[in-house]
């Protein structure tokens, strides 16, 4: 697996965000179509709008599974890095930090996490400059 670093980082579950939003969105889309075209030639608009529900329910499924997904991720995220900065420090992380922070932070090594994990708050770092900020990036396979 190649080393990961700030540039490389970003994951993407290939079928899932590019090959399924397609088909659903396009889905939908041919289902408008559909509705359209049966109200204009004035056919029965049953199965078109049974259709066009149907495609709406899952266009909403896959940004609902999604997001369910990523808040799962973000509370064990936020654990394992409170574990970690306790292992480190005797202290639990600052509450004020947000979980886009803790999830930047998750990337800095443990030389570095406590000080950066202080200087996150007191400059109120946006997740991409902690990120750039890390000198020591720890990899993070799992998270997609």
């Amino acid at each position: 697996m190649k080393t990961q670093n700030y540039s490389n980082h970003r994951r993407h579950n290939f079928m899932y965000n590019y090959v399924t939003f397609f088909i659903v969105v396009l889905l939908f889309v041919s289902s408008l179509y559909y509705t359209y075209h049966a109200h204009v030639e004035g056919i029965s608009l049953r199965p078109p709008l049974f259709l066009l529900l149907i495609s709406f329910v899952l266009l909403v499924y896959f940004f609902s599974a999604w997001s369910f997904a990523v808040k799962a991720q973000d509370r064990a995220i936020r654990a394992e890095e409170n574990l970690r900065h306790f292992v480190l420090t005797g202290r639990l992380l600052d509450n004020r930090l947000s979980i886009h922070q803790i999830t930047a932070l998750r990337f800095a090594s443990d030389e570095e996490f406590p000080a950066l994990a202080v200087k996150a708050i007191e400059d109120d770092m946006k997740p991409e400059n902690i990120k750039k900020a890390i000198k020591n990036w720890r990899p993070d396979y799992y998270r997609i």
